[in-house]
């Protein structure tokens, strides 16, 4: 029975993929960290502990190899054990990728599974694709008018019974380009929105009030305001003398301003056309704080791809996360994938905690 299976067409040809999927260089790139053992070729190390759907890094054995159509792991995680079948076919420009994972020992409980084939899908439809046109280019004479990276994408489909969201079955990443198009419109709006406030000018409708004072026909109005004045004029002789000094003393306390969350981030990983990104939101207080937001500014055409830890929303190039509250002298952790066509950025440009720069580490 088929646990996990995914299938999509890419626009390259089978020996191209075949590369992507056994040179461990390229494997580090769009699946996951691959140390190859330098005494038993056929041993692979996949760093994948912490990666969505995998407990622990996962120690995988070359059984089948027929390049380039097909491709056999056993991979061995902790102490459950399944087996990866990768199969290239031709077809129409390019060729097709299945994918399949079945566990030998052990079995994945429903959310392990979700998340496991999200990770895939991910991989297959995102991350593999900008591997493949990273290869293409390199054998892309530049002098042509039409020598630039694949226009198309890849269309996915799902096999077996796969608890995944069925509206994303087909042209996943479609969708995301539609997502960023959308996004992009919205930043545009959104830049322009500074010239609405225009009519902040308008509190020279302040002025306003000095004719109305002067006309006093209405008396009505006159002498509703005078009690108000007096009766505001009488309280604050008792109650400005101790409502300031709480005020103040509770906004100069210094438990909001000695205790301001603090964040760092660094690279944990690179990629071609990419790189993950960590942020580790500190609490320094002795108090809990409710919430936390975490803005990152990325590079020019760069966009989020995936993020664990935190939710999150892009407009333009400014990525905000959001995430709920850090205990007092605790800290959160959250990881974010970004996909950047330039391959020598491997941090965003700015980060930010609550309006407070983040330590670029």
């Amino acid at each position: 029975m088929i646990e996990i299976g995914i299938e999509v067409d890419l626009f390259h040809p089978c020996e191209t993929v075949w590369r992507a999927l056994t040179e461990p260089t390229l494997l580090t790139k769009w699946f996951a960290e691959c140390a190859p053992q330098a005494d038993q070729p056929e041993r692979l190390l996949l760093r994948t502990a912490g990666l969505p759907g995998f407990d622990a890094d996962v120690e995988a054995t070359v059984v089948e190899q027929q390049a380039p159509h097909r491709y056999v792991l056993d991979c061995q995680e902790g102490s459950g054990r399944s087996r990866l079948t990768c199969q290239l076919f031709p077809a129409g420009h390019g060729c097709r990728l299945s994918l399949q994972e079945v566990p030998v020992h052990g079995e994945w409980d429903a959310e392990r599974r979700a998340r496991r084939t999200e990770h895939h899908q991910q991989a297959v439809t995102v991350r593999l694709p900008a591997i493949l046109d990273w290869l293409a280019f390199q054998r892309v004479d530049l002098r042509r008018a039409e020598g630039g990276l694949t226009a198309e994408l890849p269309v996915v489909r799902l096999l077996g019974d796969v608890r995944t969201r069925t509206g994303r079955r087909r042209a996943a990443v479609i969708g995301g380009g539609l997502a960023c198009l959308t996004l992009a419109a919205g930043a545009a709006v959104w830049a322009t929105r500074p010239e609405p406030r225009a009519p902040e000018a308008t509190p020279p409708s302040a002025p306003l009030l000095l004719p109305t004072p002067t006309s006093h026909p209405p008396r009505s109005t006159p002498s509703r305001t005078t009690p108000a004045v007096v009766r505001t004029s009488a309280t604050p002789s008792p109650t400005l003398t101790p409502s300031p000094t709480p005020t103040r003393t509770r906004s100069a306390s210094p438990t909001p301003a000695a205790a301001p969350l603090t964040a760092s981030y660094q690279t944990v990983s690179d990629r071609v056309f990419g790189y993950r990104g960590e942020v580790v939101v500190s609490n320094p207080g002795s108090a809990a704080k409710p919430g936390w937001v975490v803005v990152v500014t990325l590079g020019a055409g760069a966009t989020i791809s995936n993020a664990s830890g935190a939710e999150w929303q892009q407009k333009g190039q400014v990525v905000t996360f959001t995430g709920a509250e850090v205990p007092a002298g605790g800290s959160v952790t959250f990881r974010f994938d970004v996909r950047d066509r330039d391959p020598v950025t491997n941090a965003p440009a700015s980060c930010t905690v609550d309006g407070s720069p983040c330590t670029m580490r």
